[in-house]
């Protein structure tokens, strides 16, 4: 149903810093697969006249201490950089096709391969997969129908997320665009924390063990799920939202929630702020605190905080808040802009193929 593409880079050499880029612009256009864990499989990007590519395949990682066998829709023109493969199918596929598939495949292979046992074409190409059929036969209108309806589902929910927090407008304001050229243009000057918040708060410990399921969020060290590591319903302290802790090892995260956090745990109290000009101070503390200098031998705790010096722009010797609030207004459109654009095309897709798929 597959036959392996043996795609090629066109060059007589490679050059990794220079013919490759880890993210997507006007030069490097085209996604290459590679032995990449998330992201679509997609690490980096090179340039179209340099790879020969394909598009609606799939993408198959034969190498890699995790992410062997994983398996990824490429509906969009893609090349190959190294330790995977692109798959092409044999007959008539769209997009919904192509997803179904990519599940079947990944199902059936997943559990089979591993680091010591590479995932191969030769290998892979014998494994069997378990589909829909009607009258005998596979069911790809069926498949194309089950997918577009669970896409359906997900770009509305989507899409009403982002209307609900404001993010589904990217058009940048007057205002906006001119705070960003003006950027590079803006006074600075360096503020000590507790002379601009007050004192930061710690955290008290909680075991694991004596933790309670709730629904408040509780913040300990580390980056993985941005430091919650539980939801509990005990009597703990509740911080506010719209403020910022710092971890220890000196990671700082802004919080748009109330919460609680352990001994690990600075909180800097910046809940007066606008809400992007928190968010902008956040990015200012980080920058000052998270650069080594803190870790398993030297934690970063409250008192830290308290003599933590950060660069914000200025005006009239004061911080310009009103300015770092617009400066992270329009960076959030910019950053949002392409999954609204996203939404946009994917609507118009689903509504055509959900007619097709069901007449």
């Amino acid at each position: 149903m597959f036959e392996k593409l043996n795609l090629r880079f066109l060059k007589s050499t490679f050059d990794k810093d220079n013919d490759l880029s880890r993210a997507k612009n006007k030069e490097f256009d085209l996604p290459l697969v590679n032995a990449k864990d998330g992201d679509n499989g997609i690490m980096y990007y090179g340039r179209s006249k340099d790879f020969d590519a394909e598009q609606m395949t799939i993408d198959i990682v034969n190498d890699g201490a995790v992410s062997t066998a994983n398996v990824y829709s490429q509906p969009q023109k893609t090349g190959v950089l190294y330790n995977a493969y692109l798959i092409k199918p044999k007959f008539q596929a769209n997009e919904q096709i192509l997803h179904f598939f990519t599940s079947a495949i990944f199902k059936s292979i997943k559990p089979k391969f591993g680091y010591d046992n590479k995932a191969g074409w030769a290998k892979v190409k014998k494994e069997k997969i378990q589909l829909p059929t009607k009258n005998g036969k596979i069911a790809f209108d069926f498949m194309a129908s089950f997918v577009a309806e669970i896409e359906n589902e997900r770009i509305l929910k989507l899409e009403n997320y982002l209307s609900e927090i404001g993010l589904n407008d990217y058009h940048l304001t007057k205002k906006e665009t001119q705070a960003l050229e003006n950027y590079t243009k803006l006074n600075w000057s360096t503020f000590n924390l507790e002379n601009l918040f007050g004192k930061s708060t710690r955290g008290r410990r909680l075991k694991s063990a004596d933790r309670v399921a709730g629904t408040l969020p509780f913040i300990t060290a580390g980056e993985t799920d941005e430091g919650v590591s539980a939801f509990i319903g005990n009597d703990v302290k509740v911080f506010s939202a719209n403020t910022t802790t710092i971890d220890m090892f000196g990671s700082a995260k802004y919080r748009n929630f109330k919460y609680g956090g352990d001994d690990h745990i600075a909180v800097v109290h910046t809940d007066k702020l606008p809400k992007y000009a928190s968010v902008f101070v956040t990015s200012a503390i980080h920058k000052s605190s998270y650069n080594g200098q803190f870790n398993y031998g030297r934690n970063f705790y409250a008192k830290d905080a308290d003599v933590l010096d950060i660069s914000l722009p200025i005006k009239n010797r004061k911080p310009d808040y009103k300015t770092m609030e617009i400066v992270i207004s329009a960076i959030h459109k910019l950053v949002i802009k392409d999954v609204v654009l996203y939404v946009e095309r994917k609507k118009k897709e689903l509504n055509i193929q959900s007619e097709y798929a069901n007449p």
